[in-house]
C-alpha cells in the first residue's frame, strides 16, 4: 500500500481556501481459510520501512482479527486477507482502542445496493450518529445522508458513487474537523461548531446491509509532540543510583555500561507514544517504563514496562525468549507477551505504545503485538496493580551488555 503526499498537499489547499460550509457485544470468529503467517517466518511486510518509521500502523494484520471487536453478532471474518461480513444482526466491528487526531486510510468494497460506513471517534455501541460518532457513510441509495456524507451532521454537496469494486477511503480527523477522500475526490471537508464535539472514540466498520468487505488499515497518529530534542537530554533527569550512562548522541539517547533509568520530568496518564530503537549487540534487553512512580535509588522503576528483546526460539517468532521469560519486544514485561517477535537487533525498529485507561496495545514496524486490559485492582506501583494515574516514562540500561539507541522520542496527550 503506499501513502502519497499529494492528499495531504490537496487538503491543506483546500482548507486554505474555503470557508466552513453547513461534513455493538459477541467477539467474532476468524476464518480458518485466513491461517497465521508460519511460525518461522518473518512478520507480514503491511508497511513500507518509509511508513513506519514515519509513524504509520496497521489496524488489520491481514490474518486474524486481532486487536478488533464486534458490538453485534455479524459474521465477521477473516479471507484471503481481507475482513468480510454479509450475515446477521448488522453493527460494528470496531477497534479495541480508542483514539482522538490521525490520518486513517483504508480500501473497502461494498455490494451494489448495500449500505456500509466508517464511523471515527464512535462509541462502542453508538445510538444517536449526532452525539455518539462520526458516521462517514457509504450507502449511494441512502435518502438523507448518501456516500461520502456525515449522517445527522453534514450532506455531502455532490453525488459520489462508492458501492461496486473496490475503493480507498482516505480521512483526516484533526480537532473538530474531518476531511475524507474517496479514490483520491475530495468529498466531505465538515468542522463541527455543535455541543457534541467528539474528542476520542474507537474507528468502526460497519455492515448495515450487503456484503462490505476491507483491507489495507492503516493509520498515523496527528499531534505528536517531540520528547527529545536530538542534542541534550534537556527534560530528562538520570535516576539516583543509575551505573549506565545515558548520552545525547548523534541525534539519539545511547543507553550504554550497566543497569540504570533515565525518566522525564514530565508525566502522562493517557497517551500514545512512538520511537524508533536500536540494539546494537544480539540479544541485547531494554525497556520503557510508563506511568512509573518517580524513581529513587531503593524503587527506581516501578511502572509498567514496554520490553525490547528480540530473542526468540528454535527460529519461531512467536515464541519470545527473553531471559526464559518469553516476553519479546513490544511486550508489557510479565503482563502481556508479544504474539510475534517482529524486530531484529543491530536494526532501527519503531515501537507505538498506546495507554488509555485500563487498557494498552503496542506495535512494533507497525505490526500489533499486544492488545491487554490490566483488570487488576488499583494500585500506585504498576507492580502490584492497575495504575490509571499518570507517571514518568524511563529508559532503562538493564545490564552491562546492555547497548541500546533511542530517536524520535515523540508522545500524544491522549483525552479521557
Amino acid at each position: 500500500m503506499r501513502i502519497g503526499l499529494s492528499f495531504a498537499v490537496c487538503v491543506l489547499t483546500f482548507l486554505a481556501s474555503c470557508s466552513d460550509q453547513p461534513a455493538i457485544s459477541k467477539r467474532p470468529a476468524i476464518d480458518e481459510r485466513s491461517p497465521e503467517p508460519a511460525k518461522s517466518a518473518e512478520p507480514p511486510q503491511l508497511l513500507t520501512r518509509e511508513q513506519f518509521e514515519a509513524g504509520w500502523i496497521s489496524l488489520f494484520d491481514g490474518h486474524s482479527l486481532f486487536g478488533w471487536r464486534a458490538n453485534s453478532d455479524l459474521n465477521w471474518s477473516v479471507r484471503n486477507g481481507v475482513i468480510q461480513a454479509d450475515k446477521g444482526e448488522p453493527g460494528l466491528l470496531l477497534t479495541a482502542v480508542k483514539l482522538a487526531d490521525y490520518e486513517l486510510r483504508c480500501d473497502y468494497q461494498l455490494q451494489p445496493g448495500g449500505n456500509s460506513g466508517l464511523f471515527l471517534r464512535s462509541e462502542f455501541d453508538p445510538k444517536d450518529p449526532t452525539r455518539d460518532c462520526y458516521e462517514l457513510n457509504v450507502c449511494d441509495s441512502h435518502p438523507e445522508f448518501p456516500t461520502g456524507s456525515i449522517v445527522g451532521r453534514k450532506k455531502v454537496g455532490t453525488k459520489v458513487v462508492g458501492e461496486g469494486g473496490w475503493k480507498t477511503l482516505h480521512v483526516i480527523v484533526e480537532g473538530p474537523r474531518i476531511v475524507a477522500e474517496i479514490d483520491g475526490r475530495l468529498v466531505m471537508n465538515f468542522l463541527d461548531t455543535s455541543d457534541a464535539v467528539r474528542k476520542i472514540g474507537h474507528i468502526g466498520l460497519q455492515m448495515n446491509g450487503g456484503k462490505v468487505e476491507f483491507r489495507n488499515v492503516s493509520l498515523r497518529p496527528l499531534g505528536m509532540q517531540p520528547m527529545f530534542n536530538g542534542n541534550d537530554l534537556s527534560g530528562w533527569q538520570t535516576v539516583p543510583g543509575s551505573k549506565g550512562k545515558f548520552q545525547a548522541t548523534d541525534g539519539t539517547i545511547h543507553v550504554t555500561g550497566g543497569p540504570g533509568f533515565l525518566e522525564t520530568k514530565d508525566v502522562w496518564e493517557n497517551f500514545l507514544l512512538q520511537a524508533d530503537v536500536k540494539t546494537n549487540a544480539p540479544r541485547v534487553n531494554s525497556g520503557i517504563f510508563f506511568r512509573t512512580q518517580q524513581g529513587t535509588e531503593d524503587a527506581p522503576s516501578h511502572g509498567y514496562e514496554l520490553q525490547i528483546h528480540n530473542g526468540y526460539k528454535d527460529g519461531d517468532r512467536t515464541q519470545p525468549d527473553d531471559y526464559g521469560a518469553g516476553f519479546g519486544t513490544g511486550a508489557i514485561f510479565r503482563r502481556a507477551k508479544a504474539r510475534r517477535v517482529v524486530s531484529n537487533d543491530r536494526q532501527w525498529c519503531t515501537l507505538t505504545l498506546f495507554a488509555h485507561g485500563k487498557r494498552f496495545a503496542t506495535w512494533v514496524n507497525g505490526y500489533q503485538v499486544t492488545d491487554w486490559t490490566d483488570e487488576r485492582q488499583q494500585h500506585e506501583n504498576p507492580r502490584r496493580g492497575l495504575r490509571r494515574k499518570a507517571g514518568h516514562v524511563s529508559l532503562q540500561g538493564h545490564d552491562q551488555t546492555t547497548d541500546v539507541q533511542f530517536r524520535k522520542l515523540r508522545v500524544l496527550k491522549l483525552p479521557r
